[in-house]
């Protein structure tokens, strides 16, 4: 009877681990915000991880038979995490992760700027070159189809008093 009653608690704080562990991966998706692949990805790892996890406890504590009473302790752990520290932990964690990223993106945002004043003076740069090699293209067909005109016009003129 201690060892079955050993074996619900520690099923009971596997219930409370199992729903930590995924209160972790809903806050870092609500600091670091992914698309629906990387979600689902997160979510298989997560519940292989969770039946890795089970497993070992059935193998050691029941010799890998499945006790319908830690079954039920699992999920009282998990509905009583969920209702009495879930919430506030996911809320304030958070928030508060969110104003530190918020915080050290702005620090290097700062910190970043005279590299994104020269990345944007050279690349005003490039572009100023480019329109001068255009505007150079652009004068080269001009005088080609000049001289190309000239010499059409001086043959043209050479037929005319050969005939």
């Amino acid at each position: 009877m201690l060892n079955e009653n050993e074996f619900m608690l520690h099923a009971f704080c596997m219930g409370i681990y199992i729903t930590f562990v995924y209160d972790i991966l809903r806050i870092l998706r609500r600091v670091f915000p992914h698309g629906g692949f990387f979600v689902s990805l997160e979510d298989i790892c997560f519940w292989i991880y969770c039946a890795v996890k089970v497993f070992l406890l059935m193998y050691h504590e029941s010799n890998g038979t499945l006790r319908w009473f830690a079954v039920f302790g699992a999920i009282a752990g998990m509905v009583l995490y969920m209702k009495l520290a879930s919430p506030f932990f996911v809320k304030y964690v958070s928030l508060l992760l969110q104003k530190i990223v918020g915080i050290i993106g702005k620090i290097i945002r700062f910190l970043l700027r005279p590299v994104r004043y020269l990345l944007r003076r050279m690349r005003e740069r490039a572009v100023r070159a480019a329109r001068r090699r255009a505007v150079k293209r652009q004068k080269n067909r001009e005088l080609r189809r000049g001289i190309l005109k000239k010499k059409l016009t001086f043959l043209r003129k050479v037929l005319k008093m050969d005939l």
